[in-house]
């Protein structure tokens, strides 16, 4: 029997030839792979199979950067518009985009995968900078954000305008930022990106538009309406009531029709028919006569159309036809405070006091004197109640009646409107001092007059300085004036609470020799020397034959300097 021969140096170069095999493949893989990326690897149809890192890299970054630099078409609402990526902080992730693309080594495994793989497509990574996003997509709301806009009905020249309503677009900025970062990855520039927004449905429709045109604005203007105020008969065209007419929402989104009442009675159409049946109520006019008050003019009854009469009248016959489009509008009947019938139940029946101010001629003190008084003729002071110079009177201006005249600023003679105006100031406060009524604000000329009761007298100044003086008689109180080229008169009439009213004038006391001034300036107005002074002035009422009581009134003068002017 023949002993078994072992097989062991067969096996032994089995093995052999296999890691000569092995090693074979290996070097193959790393010939056939060459570098650190797959073969057939593609980042947007840029070939970078077999490339190292540093190669892909490179090369990439000539074809991505021009392709990402290309500006962004969105869409925010129905308005589009484009975004700059780089002013967005949106670029490419190179470096990242290489390293997803490439093998993990170049161990044998990874080796041998790579005889058997191709790289295939490899999308590239985006990076964004979110907070120059939110800037960039702040910046494009101002210009892309759409306000909404409510259906509106119009009147323009006698025809009715119709606005569409406009749904409202807000950019979502937060939401918008993910959306921009794939719109950049898509990079699709032949299609705006839709950026989500917050969305403002109109309150009013255009369902409702059309409603409100139907069913009055069309109605309205389509023919003239008549109106009848008094027996006086006259037509308001189409065109005249859309100038005056509106539709507004309400809290429904229902429009509703808005009359212009008081642009529509101002309108000539209907101010010039108006005006010749209204008339303004006038008390009676009352003078003295002695001691008594007496009426001048009677009284006389007013007659107005309102705002609201007029708006009331007119708004139904916009939706009629035919003769349905005429109606009557009302008219009010106004009267008179003062009357000959209640003017002594008033208590305006006796004179209390009675002043006269004589001043030297001058054009600019006649007119502006004459208008005062004209304004406060007729004033009627009920008990309790305080009358006012400058509210009656109103500001010293050329629209208001008054010119350019001679008045007291700073110590010294100034041109100003309403010079003179303190010739009835002064007449009133006297009036007013023996009428025996309280006064409430005077202030004296800052040096004396020669022509007004010393320490008795008073200016007015507007906006600075009033007078004025409350009713305490118990009674109605009427102030009449009148004035000439060289006097003003003010008579206080009504009841007497006291018989009689006397004023005692105490001495000059502190008293101060006036200066000497040379002026040269362009308005300088020449001023005659006067000494200042103290002086004291006593109210004294007398009731039943006695004195009753006194009030003291103190006045301080500073000197009048002597200007001459150069």
């Amino acid at each position: 029997m023949r002993p078994r021969i072992a097989s062991v140096p067969s096996v032994a170069l089995a093995g052999g030839t296999l890691a000569l095999g092995i090693s074979g493949l290996y070097l193959a893989g790393l010939a056939v792979t060459g570098g650190e990326i797959d073969a057939g690897t593609t980042v947007r149809g840029v070939e970078i199979g077999g490339l190292s890192r540093a190669e892909a890299v490179r090369k990439l970054e000539r074809h991505l950067g021009a392709a990402g630099a290309r500006d962004l078409p969105v869409k925010v609402g129905e308005r589009t518009g484009t975004v700059d990526p780089e002013r967005a902080g949106l670029s490419w992730d190179i470096q990242e985009t290489v390293d997803r693309a490439s093998r993990s080594g170049t161990d044998p495994v990874s080796v041998f995968q790579g005889l058997f793989r191709s790289g295939g497509t490899v999308e590239p990574v985006a990076r964004v900078d979110e907070g120059k996003a939110r800037a960039a997509l702040g910046q494009l709301a101002k210009g892309l954000d759409q306000k909404v806009r409510d259906g509106a009905v119009g009147f323009g020249d006698g025809r009715v305008e119709q606005i569409a309503p406009r749904t409202g677009y807000a950019l979502d900025v937060d939401a918008a930022v993910g959306a921009l970062r794939a719109a950049f990855v898509r990079q699709d520039t032949r299609s705006p990106t839709a950026l989500p927004v917050r969305e403002t449905r109109p309150a009013v429709t255009a369902d409702e538009v059309r409603r409100a045109v139907r069913t009055f604005a069309e109605p309205a203007v389509s023919a003239p309406v008549t109106l009848t105020a008094a027996g006086e008969r006259f037509t308001v065209s189409g065109k005249v009531l859309g100038e005056h007419l509106t539709m507004r929402p309400d809290d429904r989104g229902r429009l509703q029709p808005r009359l212009d009442e008081k642009g529509l009675r101002e309108d000539p159409a209907v101010d010039r028919p108006l005006d010749r049946i209204t008339t303004t109520a006038a008390d009676a006019e009352l003078r003295s006569e002695g001691d008594r008050a007496v009426i001048a003019k009677d009284a006389r009854l007013g007659h107005e159309v309102t705002d609201k009469a007029l708006g009331k009248a007119v708004l139904p016959l916009l939706t009629a036809q035919g003769d349905g489009r005429a109606g009557t509008v009302d008219v009010r009947t106004t009267r008179p405070e003062v009357t000959r019938e209640n003017a002594a139940e008033l208590g305006l029946t006796q004179t209390m006091s009675s002043f006269t101010v004589d001043f030297e001629p001058a054009e600019y003190r006649t007119r502006n004197i004459g208008r005062a008084v004209e304004l406060i003729n007729g004033s009627l002071v009920r008990p309790g109640e305080t009358w006012s110079f400058n509210r009656t009177v109103g500001e010293r201006t050329e629209a208001n009646g008054f010119v350019d005249g001679i008045i007291i600023l700073d110590d010294k003679y100034a041109k100003a409107s309403g010079g003179g105006v303190s010739s009835v100031a002064t007449t009133v406060y006297n009036a007013m001092f023996f009428a025996g009524v309280k006064p409430v604000e005077h202030g004296a000329h800052s040096f004396y007059i020669e022509r007004y009761p010393e320490g008795r007298e008073a200016t007015v100044a507007w906006g600075s300085l009033d007078l004025r003086f409350t009713n305490d008689s118990g009674k109605a109180l009427y102030i009449q004036a009148e004035s000439t080229d060289t006097s003003v008169t003010v008579n206080f009439l009504g009841t007497r609470k006291y018989d009689e009213i006397t004023s005692v004038t105490g001495p000059r006391t502190a008293v101060k020799k006036p200066g000497k001034h040379v002026s040269h300036d362009k308005e300088c107005v020449p001023q005659t020397p006067l000494e200042g002074f103290d002086v004291t002035v006593e109210r004294v009422f007398h009731d039943g034959g006695r004195e009753v009581r006194r009030e003291p009134y103190r006045t301080h003068y500073t000197p009048r300097d002597e200007i001459v002017c150069e």
